[in-house]
């Protein structure tokens, strides 16, 4: 999934777009009168992403003070509908981390060694043009150091997901037909000699979890996370192009400029993205989530400490990439942990302080620009935030995580 445009402007296009912000809640000393609002640095950064061009951004944060709840831009460029709170969006590489929890629940239940080979449970799946699965762990998919190639970056799989998207919007794919796409194309390094974000690892993690349970990784999903969790408004679509629920519409430019038209590409058939990146969520139950992962509520504590082992990615974009969940120091030295999401129309963002207890979760309802940066530092920074001329870490790592 990769968001190519973090911080670049766009010039007129949709920069009067009307801004509004709302604190449903705020934490006691604002409550108190005392004139501070914690969150104005995020409501800024939030407003920024609107005159930049980003249609509208949702954001929710979630600390010991409360809940804060704001929304800038519209929902809808047609109707201009605010972005509200319960609306429901694609959450893209987000995804990731649902599937590695469960896996690493599996592992707890003894029903599965990380370090199995990928060709104990997928016989032969893995094979061609140098790709061999018996000698690439579960573990190595779940921190992208299996050195598969990326399926999405196929060009001519590209080309079907971008310009050929109107056409091939509702096409539906097989997992075992995304990972033929990636095997016809050699392998980007010898397993665990590297790092490269691959989509393909987390298809066929989906495929080890059906084969670990003899159920579809969406049952486990909603059986191990969804309800444990009461997360009313996460749903995994499968073939289905629509969003259920209240949720705004989203728009691509489908081509890599930011003068290119842009479209309403709120439906399409999310198979593509499967088990990489498929999910529909709200920003409410992303924080809740993130809490619960981060806290330690579901996973056992040797597992968490799997889930929280990073590798070193070697490009600077992080601080490390654990399992579905990345490390990242900030600018003021808060450690934070996360993961962005890119799709047709929708750029997500959920991050966690290291303890679970200060979650914050933004949408965005586009997927040409916007400064995913600026909102991660403003939530945790605050004042003391310190932007950069140029593309910091969550965007490098954006451009990663881009489905798209």
């Amino acid at each position: 999934m990769r968001i190519r445009t973090v911080r670049r402007a766009l010039m007129g296009a949709l920069a009067t777009a009307a801004v509004t912000a709302g604190v449903l809640t705020v934490p006691a000393a604002a409550a108190a009168g005392t004139g501070h609002d914690p969150h104005a640095a995020t409501r800024a950064a939030m407003e920024a992403q609107v005159k930049a061009g980003v249609p509208g951004v949702l954001g929710q944060a979630r600390d010991g003070s409360g809940v804060w709840k704001a929304a800038a831009g519209v929902a809808d460029l047609t109707t201009e509908r605010p972005r509200q709170d319960q609306d429901r969006f694609r959450i893209g590489s987000v995804t990731k981390a649902f599937v590695s929890v469960v896996l690493l629940q599996q592992e707890a239940e003894g029903r599965i060694d990380l370090d199995d080979t990928v060709d104990h449970w997928l016989p032969g799946t893995v094979r061609g043009n140098g790709h061999d699965g018996r000698l690439i762990t579960v573990r190595q998919l779940l921190n992208h150091t299996s050195g598969i190639y990326n399926y999405t970056d196929d060009p001519e799989f590209r080309k079907t997901i971008t310009t050929g998207f109107l056409e091939h919007r509702y096409d539906t794919y097989t997992p075992r037909q995304l990972v033929s796409i990636a095997t016809a194309h050699e392998p980007t390094f010898r397993p665990g000699a590297g790092w490269g974000y691959s989509n393909t690892n987390y298809i066929l993690a989906g495929m080890v979890v059906e084969k670990v349970s003899g159920r579809s990784y969406a049952e486990e999903i909603e059986r191990r996370v969804i309800k444990p969790l009461g997360l009313r408004a996460t749903t995994l679509p499968g073939t289905s192009p629509r969003i259920p629920g209240p949720h705004g519409r989203g728009y691509s430019k489908l081509e890599d400029t930011p003068e290119a038209k842009t479209y309403d590409t709120t439906e399409l058939n999310p198979s593509w993205g499967g088990a990489a990146g498929e999910i529909i969520s709200t920003a409410g139950d992303l924080n809740r989530f993130y809490r619960a992962m981060l806290g330690g509520e579901l996973l056992p504590r040797a597992q968490q400490r799997e889930l929280l082992t990073v590798v070193p990615t070697g490009s600077g974009a992080m601080g490390g990439y654990g399992l579905g969940v990345s490390r990242l120091k900030l600018s003021c030295g808060t450690d934070v942990w996360l993961h962005s999401g890119g799709i047709h129309g929708s750029t997500t963002l959920a991050t966690a302080s290291a303890d679970g207890r200060h979650t914050s979760a933004f949408n965005l309802n586009g997927d040409w620009t916007g400064d995913l940066d600026a909102l991660v530092e403003a939530e945790y920074c605050g004042a003391d935030a310190k932007p950069s001329a140029t593309p910091g870490p969550v965007a490098r790592l954006a451009a990663l995580t881009d489905l798209r």
